[in-house]
């Protein structure tokens, strides 16, 4: 099923499957940094998803631990989050519109093949803060 999605990544993006691969362990790792409700629901779909996330991240040297995590989290931690994995697609090669191709394009293949619906930008894949900032808004 990783080979799938990877070849998937790879048809629709110009991309070789083996940077197609590495593209997803990036984008996986930082959802999964983020406690992304989709790093999860593609761990529990996709087999070797996590192992794939696990792995780009002991690569690409991301935080591991619980407190860090945490931090990572926060309003700065979940910037520093996306612009590091931005920074990561840009060293596989991919450019701006390629990065912008990526997120949709993951998402159409997990509605496609899983029926996994919602996710297709970046707000979706790292998380916000919108909810929390609508509820102060409204306390306001």
């Amino acid at each position: 099923m990783l080979n799938d999605i990877s070849a998937h990544l790879a048809r629709h993006n110009g991309l070789s499957e083996d940077i197609s691969k590495q593209a997803l362990g990036v984008v996986l790792n930082a959802a999964e940094r983020q406690e992304s409700p989709f790093a999860a629901a593609m761990f529990k779909t996709i087999p070797g998803a996590r192992a794939l996330s696990a792995r780009t991240g002991s690569e690409i040297g991301a935080p591991t631990g619980a407190i860090a995590r945490l931090i990572e989290q926060t309003p700065g931690g979940k910037r520093v989050v996306a612009q590091s994995m931005i920074a990561e697609l840009h060293r596989l090669g991919l450019d701006h519109k390629a990065i912008g191709q990526l997120l949709p394009c993951i998402s159409t293949y997990m509605d496609e093949h899983h029926g996994l619906v919602g996710f297709g930008h970046l707000g979706d894949l790292i998380g916000s803060d919108l909810d929390a900032i609508a509820a102060a808004a409204e306390a306001a």
